[in-house]
């Protein structure tokens, strides 16, 4: 008895397993079936129609930037409004023969932005480009903004500069023009400029 159900099974995991294998094959002959003639149909779609769609794929593209850029446009308006904004930027003086390795900003004593500058960005500030290093709120009085830049001089020696100025903030945002420079030149490294 125990030796017919045993076989009885088998037959039966046999039978599931054929069953499978049969359904595998269907399964991938139909597949193959619809992608050569997927592959045959795309043969036959114009040029003009596949042109249509690389445009509205360009279209779409371009409006997923537009709303990323107003996006980020707004996020700025909420994070930072313009009543508490303040905005920190950063030049080199035109001629100067520098390198600048790394700028360290703080505000008030604490530490709010440091960036190290690559060979590119070095190049864009050599044709006269600015960059934006800090975005912020501030409240309206007196603060204290520190400073700090590291970097080679001309000759290949390591240098760093700290300076320290006073900003007066009013209701309403607040630029500031941070110009750096040799500082073997017998002029300040650091000139802090409120616009």
């Amino acid at each position: 008895m125990i030796k017919t159900t045993i076989l009885q099974c088998d037959a039966h995991q046999a039978w599931i397993f054929q069953t499978i294998n049969k359904l595998f094959l269907v399964i991938t002959l139909g597949v193959s079936i619809l992608l050569v003639s997927v592959c045959g149909h795309a043969a036959d779609v114009p040029k003009e129609q596949i042109k249509g769609l690389d445009e509205q794929v360009q279209e779409i593209k371009s409006d997923v930037l537009a709303i990323a850029a107003e996006l980020n446009h707004l996020e700025e308006k909420l994070l930072y409004p313009s009543n508490s904004q303040v905005a920190v930027f950063v030049s080199l003086k035109a001629d100067d023969d520098f390198l600048l390795d790394a700028l360290e900003l703080q505000l008030d004593g604490e530490a709010v932005a440091y960036h190290l500058y690559s060979y590119k960005e070095l190049q864009a500030f050599a044709k006269g480009g600015v960059q934006r290093v800090y975005t912020g709120n501030l409240p309206s009085g007196r603060h204290e903004i520190e400073i700090t830049m590291l970097g080679k001089s001309k000759g290949g020696s390591d240098f760093s500069r700290s300076e320290r100025f006073s900003i007066d903030k009013a209701v309403g945002p607040k630029a500031v023009e941070i110009t750096l420079s040799n500082p073997g030149l017998g002029n300040a490294a650091i000139e802090l400029k409120e616009l």
